[in-house]
């Protein structure tokens, strides 16, 4: 196949695509895909994950004559079913569907056909004079049997100009038809097209840059975030030396990029998307991510405004390689493909990391038209395609949706979205369970964020987390009491009524722990009323904020940690810890980081639990133009994002 699309494009260089009729073979989709990738083509599927049964009907409708000339499966006789037309054996193949559920086009090698007529077949159609029927199995269960023709005949149509008036097919198509290239069938050596890429990075002087590194210690995963303090103020570079950087880290570790599960990307500037995407591709490739490239999520943050370089980048890696990547590069009408070195999800230790979607329309990849709600509904149905992939629903299995919205849509648009997510996921909740005649379902946690710009210039981005159900049985009850002694006082702090709506939270019992902890400026005054003094208010803007920063910090952890140990984790069990900080605060990340570091170390050291890596935090401070619950109101003066697993004993 790739000797022969290779020479297509040599004598007809217009050429830019391949398409191909995979509906449910990743065998079949996985090798084209993997031919167009090296020679510079976009392959198209656009029957993937069809329903079968619409399609065979579909083609019978559409005057695709094909009939059978190989069985193989239950139910089909080689005497009696081989050389039938499909449209003969329609109802038979939907019959063998209820009986033993096969495939009723085939694609499980059920039976091969040949094409004797169809609307492209412009001046004549195939006839088979006569064929033999050749027995390869006599299983007694499902017999192999294939056609061989023995001698055939063209027939020509009489009605050539109705096919070929504007309305069927263009005439420049017509003349075009007469012409046949031939390719030699010669296994030329191709060593310069087969040769791996040299993608070792540089290595990278610690002495010339300063990085902001930190790391969570899960068992299970490992959570490294990076960027510089020192931006070469050029984003290609700056993510080069990110990128080199965390691959030091990540072999420091004995990882490499094999081993990662999932990305998040932040850059300052949206427009320079295919920059990054350029720099990202020479480090994360196929040939070095043998187990599937992992899953991503790119958007824009105010990064140089809070003293950030230009990219930032945070990975989710594993040791255990036993994952399972779906990466679909095919346009289809399924989902938006992924043509690159991303995927659309990844599955590890059940729980299903799914890439951020965009509202694209998957056969055109185009944004649809509509706005923010159009979009929103359009991302939802596309994240439910690919979450159906893996056997599982976006309306009964996420654990939590981060929701990315443009600072473009009005505050009106974003309510009427976060209406039409409510709906959308409660009409698919009701249809999953009635379908799978269940009552199981989790209740997610949503957190919406205000950024600067998305990929495509989309007003909404999302971004699914999946519990897949292994089997065994859940609870979703989200509210479990420690038994006890009373929980610790930390810096004073004593459980009220006020901090429950501070919280937002979801545990699968004794395996995931999802939380989002949201301070408002109302929330900070009475976090600060109480440790406020006359002697200690200041006009300066900047020690007021960094006094209320202080004090709020560690009223996020120490709720933190109350919501953790009341349901049974831990800070071993951290898988990640996102803290937004919005940009208008003006407060650089030299500030805050110390700042939320300290008030950890207090932790650890008046619980006696342990909480750090030694120097390193084990969270990530994202800047943001606002974050909150509500998609109208993003307004927190700090918005955590906590997903916990537990670790193995």
């Amino acid at each position: 196949m790739f000797i022969l699309l290779r020479e297509v494009k040599r004598q007809i260089p217009e050429v830019t695509a391949v398409s191909s009729g995979a509906i449910a073979s990743d065998y079949q989709r996985l090798r084209v895909e993997s031919v167009c990738s090296r020679l510079g083509l976009v392959s198209l599927a656009y029957l993937w994950k069809q329903d079968q049964s619409l399609l065979l009907q579909e083609m019978i409708a559409n005057g695709i004559l094909a009939v059978t000339v190989k069985v193989a499966a239950m139910g089909l006789v080689p005497g009696k079913h081989l050389g039938k037309e499909i449209a003969f054996l329609n109802a038979y193949l939907h019959k063998l569907k209820e009986l033993y559920g096969i495939n009723v086009c085939g694609e499980g090698g059920e039976y091969e056909t040949l094409t004797l007529d169809c609307p492209l077949f412009i001046n004549a159609r195939i006839v088979l004079d006569e064929y033999q029927v050749v027995r390869h199995s006599s299983d007694s269960i499902a017999p192999v049997g294939i056609l061989h023709p023995l001698k055939f005949h063209l027939e020509k149509k009489v009605d050539i100009q109705s096919l070929t008036s504007p309305d069927n097919i263009s005439e420049t198509y017509v003349q075009k038809l007469g012409t046949v290239f031939e390719v030699e069938d010669t296994l030329e050596r191709c060593e310069d097209t087969f040769k791996s890429l040299d993608c070792s990075a540089d290595p990278i002087d610690d002495l010339a840059h300063k990085f902001n590194i930190s790391r969570t210690n899960n068992k299970r995963t490992l959570s490294l975030s990076c960027s510089l303090q020192d931006s070469c103020n050029d984003l290609r570079e700056d993510l080069k030396t990110v990128l080199a950087k965390t691959e030091s880290l990540l072999a420091g570790f004995g990882f490499g990029w094999e081993n990662v599960v999932y990305i998040h990307l932040y850059i300052d500037e949206m427009s320079k998307f295919s920059e990054a995407n350029e720099t990202y591709v020479k480090f994360i490739t196929q040939q070095r991510c043998p187990f599937g490239v992992p899953s991503r999520s790119t958007v824009e943050m105010p990064l140089v405004e809070m003293g950030f370089s230009k990219a930032y980048m945070e990975v989710l890696a594993s040791s255990n390689k036993d994952k399972k990547v779906l990466h679909v590069q095919s346009i289809s009408s399924w989902a938006p493909s992924c043509i690159g070195p991303y995927s659309q999800a990844t599955l590890h230790d059940n729980i299903l990391h799914m890439a951020g979607q965009l509202g694209l329309d998957p056969p055109t990849m185009n944004l649809c038209s509509g706005g923010a709600s159009a979009e929103l509904e359009l991302a939802l149905r596309n994240c439910e395609a690919v979450a159906k992939c893996f056997r599982c629903s976006i309306s009964t299995s996420a654990i939590m949706f981060v929701v990315y919205c443009s600072k473009r849509v009005s505050s009106s648009e974003r309510h009427d979205m976060q209406e039409k997510l409510e709906t959308i996921l409660r009409q698919m909740r009701i249809f999953q369970l009635q379908e799978q005649n269940t009552c199981k379902a989790l209740d997610p946690v949503v957190l919406y964020v205000l950024v600067p710009d998305l990929p495509k210039s989309a007003c909404v981005e999302i971004k699914p987390v999946l519990y897949v159900d292994d089997g065994t049985e859940i609870a979703t009850e989200t509210i479990t009491e420690s038994s006890g002694s009373e929980a610790p006082h930390y810096w004073g702090f004593k459980q009220e009524n006020w901090h429950d709506s501070c919280i937002q939270k979801l545990v699968v019992p004794g395996k995931i722990c999802a939380v989002t902890l949201s301070i408002t400026s109302e929330d900070a005054a009475k976090i600060c009323f109480h440790s406020v003094s006359a002697d200690s208010v200041n006009d300066d803007q900047y020690l007021q904020y960094k006094s209320l920063m202080e004090k709020s910090s560690r009223f996020c952890f120490y709720l933190l940690d109350k919501v953790m140990a009341d349901n049974g984790f831990g800070w071993e069990d951290l898988m990640s810890l996102r803290i937004y900080i919005p940009a208008s605060l003006q407060m650089s990340i030299a500030m805050l980081l110390p700042t939320f570091n300290k008030a950890l170390l207090e932790l650890s050291e008046a619980s006696q639990k342990k909480v750090l890596n030694g120097e390193e935090p084990i969270f990530n401070i994202v800047p943001v133009i606002g974050a909150g619950r509500s998609a109208s109101s993003m307004s927190n003066i700090i918005t955590c994002e906590l997903l916990g697993q537990k670790s193995w004993a």
